[in-house]
């Protein structure tokens, strides 16, 4: 009983976790997406790969890419402008 509680424990804090770095996208056009990425450690643009992937099942191509620290002692988030292919 004890094992499975940590077990649960252990997928419930995983899955917290992986909520909280989730990308958002906006509509800016028919094809073209804004998609602004969590604050990542070393700045990685996973998050922003997979919500392209799933607005654009096709394939995409990266318009504009920024990233940056919104404060001194923030993480590196990454914003993306992408076209669906």
């Amino acid at each position: 009983m004890r094992g499975f509680a940590c077990r649960t424990l252990l997928i419930l804090t995983a899955s917290g976790l992986t909520a909280c770095s989730q990308s958002y996208a906006s509509r800016v056009d028919d094809r073209t997406f804004h998609i602004e990425g969590p604050e990542v450690p070393g700045g990685s643009d996973a998050p922003n790969r997979r919500l392209a992937e799933k607005l654009c099942p096709r394939g995409f191509r990266v318009l504009e890419q920024t990233s940056g620290k919104s404060q001194a002692d923030a993480q590196i988030s990454t914003n993306w402008t992408i076209r669906c292919l």
